[in-house]
């Protein structure tokens, strides 16, 4: 069985929970160490699908900033995109690009309720957000990501992903 068909993405997903939930996992790169001691040579990339996908939270810990299951938060993925979905009901977002750097543009005052709920959500795509006043820039590491997340962010709009 392969590692990347959908047979070998379950088992490798699970055994990801599994491995979350033992050991502080600070980063993607420990991931991919771990997933390898255990016979899973994945990239980095993989890995970051496989995060985006089970929706893992870096959380505060006492070793540290780890990964965990949102289960471990105690709350599941559509629990925490309500909050988003609700903010963008209530307010018209637009979406600009500028390189990796998505700008997010709202109402006057808008931008530190959206980027919270975005850092609140479930998506997890992203490098960081940074508000101001209306805008919100949501910043990434790569195209793949930013692509991925775009669609996402369009659909909890309630909008085609483009």
């Amino acid at each position: 069985m392969s590692v990347l068909s959908p047979a070998g993405k379950r088992v490798r997903q699970q055994l990801i929970l599994e491995l979350v939930a033992r050991h502080p996992v600070r980063n993607q790169d420990e991931l991919v160490e771990l997933l390898a001691s255990r016979g899973f040579a994945v990239t980095q990339a993989t890995v970051s699908r496989d995060i985006s996908e089970l929706g893992l939270v870096k959380a505060p810990r006492p070793e540290g900033h780890v990964y965990v299951a949102p289960s471990a938060l105690g709350r599941d993925q559509a629990a925490t995109d309500a909050r988003l979905e609700r903010v963008l009901a209530a307010t018209p977002v637009t979406i600009g690009r500028s390189g990796l750097t998505l700008l997010l543009r709202g109402q006057s005052g808008s931008a530190q309720t959206l980027a919270q709920a975005i850092d609140e959500s479930s998506l997890r795509e992203q490098e960081g957000t940074l508000a101001g006043d209306d805008t919100v820039l949501v910043l990434f590491a790569d195209e793949e990501r930013l692509d991925r997340w775009r669609g996402r962010f369009r659909r909890l709009q309630g909008l085609p992903p483009d």
